[in-house]
């Protein structure tokens, strides 16, 4: 057997194995050293974090936040309140990981405020909030006076209305009921009906010279209210059902409104030559009319 052809030996095998462990202890310590930096790291973070994130330069202040703008009839200046309240818990750091999550669940708190769309941050220290405010369709009349609220019936602050411009919207009196704080939505299912009918005829409220809703009677079928709509002058529209969410029911009131809308234009008003009269929509053919006897246009509070 030649040189060549000897099995190798147990003394000539380990330089190779230690040259093939070199790779896999190198690695082990490249990780070991990792995480040792990444601790010590971690442990100066911590140490100075404070200062850092309350350094002038990071720390946002109300000017460089901005929101979407509101609409007319929110008189409120709902940015500053939400901004003075979340700078009530600290200073407020570009840097805070859960800045998102503060100014969310802050605007989405205010009772004008609907819906937070995004929160986002603005390099180096601004903010931006797109939000969806409610709009308010309803006066809801108790022995205190008016409380608006929005479509899903979610009390709105009373401070933002005047008593002109709380005559501008529909009403309805529900009598001794008791009201929620505001940005909360009422128990009572009569004003939860009454907003929904409301916002369904918001828009041409004042042109059809609406004054107020109220209640015929409870119908029969699922607990559902029906209400009359009525005039200025004291005219009656024979309404039915609020409308509900199926879209059998929203094409229903689309109709009833275009009926009216119809008959409003043809005479000019849905009040009678000679005073006065009932108008009825809950038949799918036209508007039914009547007189109405002993009918005095409604009183302005």
């Amino acid at each position: 057997m030649t040189p060549q052809d000897k099995p190798a030996t147990k003394a000539e095998k380990s330089p190779d194995r230690r040259r093939r462990k070199r790779p896999a202890v190198l690695m082990l310590v490249a990780v070991l050293v990792a995480v040792a930096v990444g601790s010590g790291g971690y442990a100066l973070w911590k140490s100075v974090s404070k200062r850092v994130l309350a350094a002038p330069q990071f720390v946002v202040k109300a000017e460089a936040v901005t929101v979407t703008p509101p609409p007319a009839w929110v008189r409120s200046d709902v940015k500053v309140e939400v901004v003075r309240e979340i700078e009530l818990a600290g200073p407020v750091s570009i840097l805070d990981d859960d800045l998102g999550e503060r100014f969310y669940e802050a605007f989405a708190a205010h009772p004008w405020v609907s819906k937070v769309v995004r929160v986002l941050k603005r390099p180096p220290a601004g903010v931006e909030v797109e939000l969806i405010y409610r709009r308010p369709v309803l006066m809801v009349l108790v022995p205190d006076g008016l409380l608006p609220v929005d479509g899903q019936a979610v009390q709105l602050p009373t401070a933002d209305f005047s008593a002109l411009e709380a005559q501008r919207y529909p009403r309805i009196d529900v009598g001794h009921a008791t009201p929620p704080p505001a940005g909360t939505r009422w128990s009572d299912r009569r004003v939860v009906s009454a907003a929904a009918l409301a916002a369904a005829l918001i828009d041409d409220w004042q042109e059809l010279g609406l004054h107020h809703l109220a209640f015929a009677h409870e119908s029969s079928s699922a607990g559902a209210f029906e209400f009359e709509l009525f005039t200025k002058k004291g005219s009656c529209v024979a309404w039915g059902v609020a409308p509900g969410d199926s879209e059998a029911e929203r094409a229903a009131t689309a109709d009833k409104l275009s009926r009216l809308r119809q008959y409003a234009a043809e005479h000019g008003t849905l009040d009678g030559a000679r005073g006065p009269q009932n108008l009825d929509v809950r038949s799918p053919h036209g508007v039914e009319v009547t007189p109405r006897a002993a009918a005095r246009p409604v009183e302005h509070r």
